[in-house]
């Protein structure tokens, strides 16, 4: 059975916030121990899921050393340093590098759209600014561009601290090609709660998890059902997990899991951060009927 560099399920945090929108560090803290002990291998802090795009800098790195200190070396910790800034994404990384994160996580410049090239310069420059090991995230449908498997295999041989990839491409076909062409001990993690069986079919062997912030172990059992070759049961656990990660995509990631937590865990979550808003009145019983029926909540 192979391990995935950081574990075989990483749990993209949501970030809880006070209800006047400023970031409810101990809150984060003490979720960070929930979730280890609900089924997390690591925890991905500051990720889309995190609500990236609206924490500051100094929330940020604040959010890392929080994490940090509470996790205390129990799984690892990566950190969101992401952009479409190189360079922005360099002192970002360096800064966290300094408050004890394990490793990063960046996504592919959005918007900007660089061609192949110019992702393998991106990646290349970050991670030759720092000794951590990093994750490369290739989500087509918020960057607006893809991230090919040649450019990928450029990166793991050229860069021996590019360890892995989120893939969440949405692309079996994507996935099987990654796995043919990079290095066996290149983990490959699915970026899409709805797609681990299928890549773990091809070659995924982790998963990058929104649906985990309301616990994993139903994840863990799928994958390593899967890993022990028992296909019928990871079936069989896939479609339980299905309902309920489909309900935390009813509408813009991460708003549905955000108030699932604050439903389904002893954490309060919180609001989501402008330009993200609550579910609507009938987007919430929806989620909350899928709850009902698969026993989450009464």
């Amino acid at each position: 059975m192979k391990i995935p560099y950081f574990g075989r399920l990483l749990t993209a945090m949501v970030t809880p916030m006070n209800q006047d929108g400023s970031v409810n560090y101990e809150a984060m803290a003490d979720f960070a121990d929930w979730l280890i002990n609900n089924g997390s291998d690591g925890l991905v802090v500051c990720g889309t899921t995190g609500e990236s795009p609206t924490i500051s800098t100094e929330e940020k790195l604040e959010l890392f050393r929080t994490v940090v200190k509470r996790v205390n070396k129990r799984v690892p910790v990566i950190a969101g340093t992401g952009s479409n800034n190189t360079a922005g994404t360099i002192e970002l990384t360096k800064a966290a590098e300094a408050t004890g994160v394990d490793g990063f996580l960046v996504v592919g410049p959005y918007y900007n759209k660089p061609p192949q090239e110019g992702f393998y310069q991106h990646f290349k420059a970050i991670a030759d600014a720092t000794e951590l090991p990093v994750i490369i995230y290739n989500v087509p449908g918020r960057t607006s561009s893809n991230i090919l498997p040649q450019t990928v295999l450029r990166l793991a041989q050229d860069c021996k601290n590019i360890v892995a990839i989120k893939e969440a491409a949405g692309c079996v076909a994507q996935v099987a090609e990654l796995y043919s062409v990079l290095p066996e001990d290149f983990s490959i993690y699915s970026g899409d709660d709805m797609l681990i069986l299928p890549f773990m079919s091809v070659g995924a062997t982790g998963l990058i998890s929104v649906v985990s912030n309301t616990g994993g172990q139903l994840l863990q059992d799928l994958m390593q059902a899967y890993e022990a070759g028992k296909v019928k049961e990871a079936m069989d656990l896939n479609t339980k997990m299905l309902p309920v990660a489909k309900a935390m995509f009813i509408t813009t990631n991460p708003i549905p899991v955000k108030e699932a937590v604050s439903m389904l865990t002893p954490i309060n979550a919180g609001p989501v951060r402008l330009p993200l808003v609550p579910m609507s009145t009938a987007e919430k019983e929806k989620v909350c009927d899928v709850f009902k029926k698969y026993g989450l909540m009464k």
